[in-house]
């Protein structure tokens, strides 16, 4: 889950780095959907890293290496790519897109299954409709 984290983050990071060119700001829709994803995956991944008898330490460094490199991927989003073409920032949004969708795929929605059966299709459903309507809200 931690490895999967930082292949969605560092794109995810890549991007917000990428909205701030040209004097633009982080929208609210982005920064929400950024926390809307990333708590539920972190909390999942530190509980399953405690379980598998890991001490506080070791979670707190694997998560502080993320957020580490995350913000680095950030900042070289803003300054590594002001010049890219849209193309290439197009690229980037979509495999930031694609590493979000994956781990939640591949990872959140077993996991939920596992607690809520057939409920995950509708909270699914929900949390789509919320990020739908914050990004709708914020335009």
């Amino acid at each position: 889950m931690a490895v999967g984290a930082l292949l969605d983050g560092v794109p995810e990071s890549v991007v917000l780095g990428l909205s701030l060119l040209g004097g633009g700001d982080v929208g609210l829709a982005v920064v929400a959907a950024v926390f809307i994803s990333n708590v539920p995956e972190g909390l999942s991944s530190a509980a399953g890293m405690k379980r598998a008898g890991r001490g506080a330490g070791y979670v707190f460094g694997i998560w502080g290496g993320i957020a580490l490199a995350s913000g680095l991927a950030a900042m070289l989003g803003n300054l590594g790519l002001e010049s890219a073409s849209p193309a290439a920032v197009a690229v980037i949004m979509g495999v930031a897109a694609g590493a979000i969708l994956a781990m939640v795929a591949d990872t959140m929605i077993p996991e939920a299954f596992e607690d809520a059966h057939l409920l995950t299709g509708l909270i699914t459903t929900a949390g789509f409709l919320t990020a739908f309507a914050v990004e709708r809200l914020a335009a």
